[in-house]
């Protein structure tokens, strides 16, 4: 007796080459929007120029190939050279139950979706294509076939080199582009490109700039530039070169394209960052007195509101105000600034045109929450780096040790946040937005009510309607009173004769703590370590 074992055969791709071209193009020669109705490979053999495929350029140059899926759109051109190619269009199909169908996209995981390929050693794949396009016209049997198993050959040779790598595979790749990132860090003045980064790292470049990004957050010329600009920086604060000889050794090809590029990164012309750095300077900072304080730097004047007052949690006391809401700013002059630094919104204050003439400006990223940027940003402007990290080691220690003892006296109770005017209340966010939900309920850990999580989820604060105050039962309020829309002194307080504010829990339990509105209302380091002093005062 016999015993047959059936034994299926997975399902593989048949690759059928429909069209092999070797065209030469004259220089500054241009091909716009072409449509690829089949799949296309492309390989360089001379000459240069650029393509586009889907909007995405690549540089063209010997050595190189590219896949154009189908039913993709291209424009092509070459450069003063000229350009020669192979053009290569195929198609995928497969065997389904008992005959050949054409396989759509199936295919598309052993190859990219689109862009440059690996194919290394160039000189192998350029031996499939000679042989390819040589024995393409010819009407012999045994020479056709020979030429449909080249044309297999070249296919297996671009999908081992091309396919979907495993998860090792990725890792060795990630790998490569950090050890380039490194290399270009330390040879920075190279007049390096992409195509040049991706082979050093043996790394496809349609796979190295994603890659490059992911591990730096930035593409690589941008990355390239910040490494340059830091240099700078250690340049101009460590030796007198001009800034001619700084831009030749920092690899810019003159000091004008490099003092625009370090101004456009850092915000200021470098020549104004070496003096800042070279003793005390006079600056208006307005909204950024916090700042400057924690590290050292009394401004020359301060701002004050008409109604929100001064700043007086910075001991300013001796130090001129300029109420951004009602004086001339162009009296600033008198106070002979050398540095003016605005946030990005400053235009709802004054304009900007305003301030323009007497001092150099900086107009900084309104960066909000994330309070550490913003003073390492200052401390770089004003030359005070020094003490940026001890700065934050302290709030971070101290907002540590707050933690711990808020976890023992209040924990499992509610806290919420308001700021409340003659015609409005706002309730403030969570843990992620805000004057008071980062310090609040991420460093210290307190718990916000759930009014908070449900309705300021996405914003910073939203205004809170009286039935929605009414739901409001959290343990523990703490309240500040803004006065900008108050006529009559003290209007913004008549909420709490209303029955609907009596009748809260935390009210009646007399959990209610009123702060400083400046003091609170604030993004700033020491108006961060004032807060937790307050929460402390109450709480622990």
């Amino acid at each position: 007796m016999t015993n047959h074992v059936e034994q299926s055969t997975y399902r593989t791709l048949i690759y059928i080459l429909k069209n092999i071209q070797h065209d030469a193009h004259s220089p500054d020669w241009r091909e716009e929007n072409q449509l690829h109705e089949g799949s296309t490979l492309l390989f360089i053999t001379s000459g240069t120029g650029k393509l586009a495929i889907d909007g995405m350029s690549y540089g063209l140059e010997r050595g190189k190939s590219y896949f154009i899926p189908s039913g993709t759109r291209t424009s092509m051109a070459s450069f003063q050279d000229g350009l020669k190619l192979y053009w290569i269009i195929f198609e995928p199909w497969t065997y389904e139950g008992s005959h050949f169908i054409k396989a759509d996209d199936t295919y598309s995981s052993l190859l990219p979706c689109q862009g440059e390929l690996i194919c290394r050693p160039y000189s192998q794949c350029m031996d499939y294509l000679e042989s390819i396009h040589r024995h393409c016209s010819t009407h012999d049997e045994l020479g056709a076939f020979y030429h449909h198993v080249q044309f297999q050959e070249l296919i297996r040779f671009i999908l081992e080199q091309n396919r979907n790598r495993s998860a090792q595979d990725e890792k060795s790749m990630h790998e490569a582009v950090k050890q380039s990132i490194e290399h270009m860090k330390q040879y920075y003045q190279a007049s390096w490109t992409v195509d040049q980064l991706a082979d050093w790292a043996n790394v496809a470049r349609w796979h190295y700039t994603p890659l490059f990004k992911e591990i730096t957050g930035q593409v690589p010329l941008e990355y390239l530039n910040e490494v340059r600009i830091e240099r700078s920086k250690q340049l101009l604060l460590r030796t007198h070169d001009r800034l001619y000889d700084i831009a030749q050794h920092i690899g810019f090809n003159n000091e004008y394209y490099f003092s625009r590029r370090f101004k456009q990164t850092v915000g200021i012309s470098p020549g104004r960052y070496r003096r800042n750095h070279q003793g005390s300077v006079r600056v208006f900072a307005p909204f950024f007195e916090d700042f400057l304080v924690a590290l050292g730097i009394t401004p020359v004047v301060q701002c004050t509101h008409d109604k929100w007052g001064t700043q007086d949690y910075l001991g300013l006391q001796d130090v001129p105000t300029m109420n951004l809401t009602a004086e001339d700013v162009g009296a600033l002059s008198c106070h002979k600034p050398e540095f003016i630094m605005i946030g990005d919104d400053f235009e709802r204050w004054r304009l900007l045109t305003q301030l323009e003439g007497l001092a150099p400006l900086y107009m900084a990223s309104h960066l909000a929450e994330n309070w550490r940027l913003t003073l390492r940003k200052t401390a770089d402007l004003l030359g005070k780096p020094e003490h940026v990290q001890d700065i934050i080691a302290h709030y971070e220690s101290k907002a540590h040790t707050a933690q711990k003892l808020l976890r023992r006296s209040v924990r499992g109770q509610t806290v919420a946040c308001l700021r409340i005017s003659a015609r409005q209340i706002f309730l403030y966010a969570g843990p992620e937005q805000g004057f008071t939900g980062p310090i609040l309920y991420k460093d210290l850990g307190l718990t916000p009510h759930p009014l908070v999580l449900r309705m300021a989820n996405q914003m910073r604060r939203i205004e809170l309607s009286p039935e929605w105050l009414a739901r409001l039962d959290a343990d523990h309020l703490f309240i500040t009173f803004d006065k900008s829309d108050s006529v009559v002194e003290g209007e913004e307080r008549r909420l709490l004769q209303s029955p609907a504010w009596l009748s809260l829990p935390a009210v009646k339990n007399q959990c209610v703590y009123e702060v400083d509105f400046l003091t609170w209302m604030n993004y700033g380091v020491i108006s961060n370590n004032k807060k937790i002093d307050d929460v402390l005062n109450v709480l622990a």
